[in-house]
C-alpha cells in the first residue's frame, strides 16, 4: 500500500501450494477477468443511461462532485453561482443542504439532470434556474432550519431526507473510553455522572453518555490522565450511503455460483460492515452467515427494496466470481454486521464494535463500504490490532475529485479503494488522493424482487475488490500479508508503487 504499513501475518499455502510460476499464471488469468468486468461495467452504465436516465451522479459514498462542476452558494450574501453540466438531482440537492444547513426534502424517485451556468443570482431565482421542470418551495421554521421541499407532482411527496455532506461535528456529549484490564466502567460512569450506553465485550471499551458538551470535555480532561484509563476519543457520526436505484429492467444477469460444503472452519468469512442484508429468496442465501447487529434501533426493515447492505453483499460475491475465474463452487461465506440499525447514520464507536465481533466471528476479510472525512485513534487501533491477527481491510476511497483523505480507507492497515474508468485511469468523480491503492469498476447492478437496481461509487468498488480477495484467497491459501500483496498487484492503479 502506497506509503501504508502492510501488516506482517504469515501467509497460508492451499494442500497442493502454489509455485511462483502457478501464481504468476493465475494472476495473469485474474488480470484478463479484470479487464472483462471492466468492459461488461461499461456496457452495464449504457444500459443504466438507458433504462434509469442521468444517474452519474448519484454515488453510494456520498454525492458527487467534478473538477469542472461549480456550485457556489453563499449564505451571508445571498447570492448563488453556478457552472454545472450533467449533476444528478440528488447531488445538487446534498450540495445545497451543506451550504444552507436547511432540512431538504425530494420526492422519491425524482430524476433530474442539471445543467446551468449563471452568476450571483438570489437563492430563489438560482433555484429556477437549477431545476425548472421541478417545483422547489422552501418552508420557514420558528425553531429549527428552513425546510425545502422539492417535487415534481406534489409538495406531500417530498418525503425524502436529503442529507448534505458536511463535515461531521463530534457528538458533543459521548466518549469512546477504553479501560485497562480490571477496571470497571460503572464505577468511572458513576463518579463522572455519565451513562454507559454502549459496551464492547472483550476489548474493555466503552460508549458513556453525558448531560452536555462541557461535562464532557471536563470528563475527557480527567480521563485522560486516569491510571486506569488506555485511551478516551470522541464519537463521530458516519452517515449512511444511500439505497440503490431502480432500473427499468427485470433483474440482473443470474451468478452461476453456488456455495461449496465445507466446515466452518475452513470457510473464507468477509465481514460486512453496513447496514443489515435482506435474503433475497435464492441459492445466493446460502452464502449468508446468520447476521449480527451492534447498534439499537429497529434494524434492516423490510420494506420490499434493497438496501445499501444488500448491494454490497451481491456486489462482493459478483466479485467472488470475477476472481474465480469461471469456477462455480465457493466457500466464501458473508458475515453481514449491521451497524446503523435502521437509522441514517452510525458512529465511529459502532463500526469499531462491527469490526471486533466480526474478526471475533471468524472474518479474514473486512469491508468497509463507508467513509468519513474524520480521523479516529480508537478505530485506527482496533483495524491496527486486527491487521496484526491477519485480517485484511479494504474502505472506500470517497466521491469526490480531491486527494483529501477519507477514514478509515487511509488508515496504514486499510487497502483504500477508487473507482476506475474504462483505461484503468481514476474515474473523475473519485477521491485520486495518495492514500488510495486500488482501483475496481465503480458501478454494480443488483437483483431485488423481480428487479434491476444499480448502485454507484467506491462503494461499490471497495466490494468488488473485498470479493476478488476472497477469491484468490481461495485459489492460494494466502491470507493476512501475502493476500495483500495480490491484491496490490491484480488490482494496481497506473503509476503507483507499492
Amino acid at each position: 500500500m502506497a506509503g501504508k504499513r502492510k501488516n506482517a501475518t504469515g501467509e497460508g499455502r492451499t494442500a497442493r501450494g502454489f509455485s511462483a510460476r502457478e501464481t504468476f499464471v493465475w494472476l495473469r488469468g485474474l488480470n484478463r477477468c479484470i479487464v472483462n468486468l471492466v468492459l461488461s461495467w461499461l456496457r452495464i452504465l449504457i444500459l443504466v443511461v438507458i433504462g434509469l436516465g442521468p444517474i452519474a451522479g448519484h454515488l453510494s459514498a456520498a454525492g458527487v462532485t467534478t473538477r469542472t462542476n461549480v456550485l457556489d452558494w453563499r449564505v451571508e450574501q445571498d447570492k448563488v453561482t453556478a457552472d454545472i453540466k450533467g449533476w444528478d438531482v440528488r447531488t445538487l440537492l446534498e450540495q445545497i443542504a451543506s451550504a444552507t444547513g436547511w432540512q431538504v426534502f425530494m420526492e422519491p424517485g425524482t430524476k433530474y439532470a442539471v445543467s446551468a451556468k449563471f452568476k450571483d443570482r438570489a437563492p430563489g431565482e438560482a433555484l429556477r434556474l437549477l431545476i425548472p421542470s421541478l417545483t422547489a418551495v422552501l418552508v420557514p421554521a420558528s425553531n429549527a432550519p428552513p425546510r425545502l421541499l422539492v417535487y415534481k407532482t406534489s409538495v406531500k411527496e417530498a418525503t425524502q431526507r436529503i442529507v448534505g455532506k458536511r463535515k461531521p461535528k463530534r457528538i458533543e456529549n459521548e466518549l469512546i473510553v477504553k479501560l485497562k484490564p480490571g477496571e470497571s466502567i460503572d464505577d468511572i460512569a458513576k463518579r463522572l455522572g455519565a451513562k454507559v450506553v454502549g459496551r464492547i465485550d472483550g476489548l474493555n471499551a466503552y460508549r458513556l453518555r453525558f448531560d452536555d458538551a462541557a461535562s464532557t470535555d471536563e470528563a475527557r480532561d480527567s480521563l485522560q490522565s486516569a491510571d486506569g484509563v488506555e485511551s478516551v476519543d470522541y464519537n463521530y457520526p458516519v452517515i449512511r450511503p444511500p439505497d440503490p436505484e431502480p432500473l427499468n429492467m427485470s433483474g440482473a444477469p443470474p451468478m452461476n455460483l453456488r456455495p461449496t460444503a465445507v466446515a466452518s472452519g475452513d470457510q473464507i468469512i468477509v465481514g460486512l460492515i453496513d447496514s443489515g442484508v435482506q435474503k433475497l429468496g435464492n441459492n445466493l442465501d446460502e452464502f449468508l452467515l446468520p447476521g449480527i447487529t451492534v447498534a439499537g434501533g429497529e434494524g434492516t426493515t423490510a420494506d420490499g427494496r434493497p438496501k445499501h447492505g444488500d448491494s454490497m453483499f451481491q456486489t462482493i460475491l459478483k466479485g467472488v466470481e470475477i476472481g474465480q475465474q469461471g469456477a462455480t463452487g465457493s466457500k466464501v461465506r458473508i458475515l453481514p454486521v449491521d451497524v446503523y440499525g435502521g437509522s441514517e447514520m452510525t458512529t465511529t464507536f459502532d463500526i469499531s464494535a462491527g469490526i471486533f465481533r466480526a474478526v471475533e466471528s471468524g472474518a479474514k476479510i473486512v469491508n468497509l463500504s463507508l467513509g468519513s472525512p474524520v480521523d479516529t485513534p480508537f478505530l485506527n487501533t482496533l483495524i491496527e490490532n486486527s491487521a496484526q491477527q491477519g485480517v485484511l481491510f479494504f474502505a472506500a476511497a470517497g466521491n469526490e475529485p480531491v486527494t483529501s483523505p477519507t477514514y478509515p480507507a487511509a488508515y496504514p492497515d486499510v487497502i483504500a479503494v477508487t473507482a476506475i474508468s474504462r483505461n484503468g485511469d481514476i474515474a473523475p468523480w473519485a477521491n485520486y488522493g495518495s492514500f488510495v491503492d486500488v482501483g475496481a469498476p465503480g458501478s454494480s447492478i443488483v437483483s431485488f424482487g423481480n428487479q434491476a437496481y444499480v448502485v454507484t461509487g467506491t462503494s461499490s468498488s471497495t466490494a468488488f475488490a473485498s470479493g476478488i480477495s476472497a477469491a484468490m484467497s481461495q485459489a492460494t491459501g494466502k491470507t493476512g500479508v501475502g493476500l495483500s500483496s495480490l491484491v496490490l498487484q491484480s488490482l494496481a492503479l497506473p503509476g503507483r508503487k507499492f
